[in-house]
């Protein structure tokens, strides 16, 4: 079996985190652990090899034309989340968006099968676009392997404390800055507990962005909440080394998000041994099970009894470590593959 894998978002600045670290490990778990199959790797600007049986397209947005117009070969198409479409409020689209969703969702229903990150994401997903729920999915993602517990040393930590300004003690969060993510609640709660937070994502120091967008509207309101407060830390984007260490470092990881198609930095925390306090909302009871301390992503009350609660017991985080650990290990890249290439067999066989 010839399968062709569009990996054009490894080519732009999708490179370094989200679609771009899933296509990097799908990348290598398939040359890994399915050596037996044929792959073509091409992007937008490159033509597809007329001799492949299936060709895959690991991304997917409802409001920009990801694939082609005309299908020639059998598809197979990854669609991470439809978070925008589950929230319209919060993410219009003006007429253009509504127009190219169009567009997009009769793509997606001529595609022969779907992969998606969770059982949450396959039920919207089946949910918005009506394609018959056997087309549809799941194949988990899994962390890094570079994150993980380690010794750092003293002389590491103290560097990477000087480096950032960090506090002995802190809470981290890692991610982006979209309405889902439910961050302004987070910084809101921060403040009102007086907590050192480490906040880490590219998207929270950008600068030059389009400020009357209203997708971006929790980003401006979190820039305000924290400017002048000594407390909060924005680091921005980080090295992948700074950030595993971090993880360890950090006394809790707090992801408040309401939904995600999967919730990476959940397993990325765990892996790393960091107690994980999540939101109840969405997928992220599908990834954390019990390893995790849950709180009501809409109730800012919850939400701070949960980080008071966990950074006060040494032997509560001692529990949600170990657990967390376990957690993760329920994750690897050779399922996600494997996942994967069960799929493209019953494509192939169609």
């Amino acid at each position: 079996m010839k399968v062709a894998i569009d990996v054009s978002p490894l080519q732009s600045g999708h490179k370094v985190r989200g679609v771009g670290f899933y296509l990097t490990y799908l990348k290598r778990s398939l040359l890994e652990y399915y050596p037996e199959n044929k792959y073509a790797f091409f992007t937008k600007t490159e033509e597809i090899p007329t001799d492949v049986d299936l060709v895959h397209y690991p991304y997917f947005d409802p409001f920009f034309l990801t694939m082609p117009f005309a299908k020639k070969y059998k598809t197979v198409v990854t669609v991470h989340d439809v978070t925008p479409l589950i929230f319209p409020k919060h993410f219009p689209t003006g007429i253009k968006g509504k127009f190219r969703w169009q567009i997009q969702k009769f793509h997606l229903q001529q595609a022969d099968a779907i992969l998606t990150d969770s059982k949450v994401s396959k039920k919207d997903i089946v949910t918005i676009t009506k394609i018959p729920e056997e087309k549809v999915s799941v194949a988990y993602l899994a962390a890094g392997e570079e994150f993980r517990r380690s010794e750092m040393g003293e002389v590491r930590d103290e560097n990477l404390r000087k480096k950032y300004n960090l506090s002995k003690k802190f809470i981290l969060y890692v991610g982006d800055i979209t309405w889902n993510k439910n961050v302004p609640r987070l910084v809101k709660a921060m403040k009102e507990t007086g907590l050192p937070l480490v906040m880490v994502g590219k998207a929270l120091v950008q600068k030059d962005f389009n400020k009357s967008n209203p997708w971006n509207k929790d980003l401006l309101e979190v820039q305000s909440l924290v400017e002048g407060d000594a407390n909060i830390k924005m680091l921005g984007f980080v090295s992948t080394e700074d950030l595993v260490s971090l993880y360890n470092m950090a006394t809790v990881f707090v992801f408040p998000s309401v939904y995600e198609g999967f919730g990476l930095p959940i397993l990325e925390a765990m892996q790393s041994g960091c107690p994980v306090i999540v939101s109840k909302e969405g997928c992220m009871p599908e990834v954390a099970g019990d390893a995790a301390y849950y709180f009501d992503g809409y109730d800012t009350q919850s939400l701070i009894a949960a980080v008071k609660k966990v950074f006060s017991s040494v032997e509560l985080q001692k529990e949600l470590s170990k657990k967390g650990i376990e957690q993760a290990k329920k994750f690897s890249w050779k399922q996600t593959a494997q996942d994967t290439n069960k799929v493209y067999q019953q494509v192939f066989k169609q």
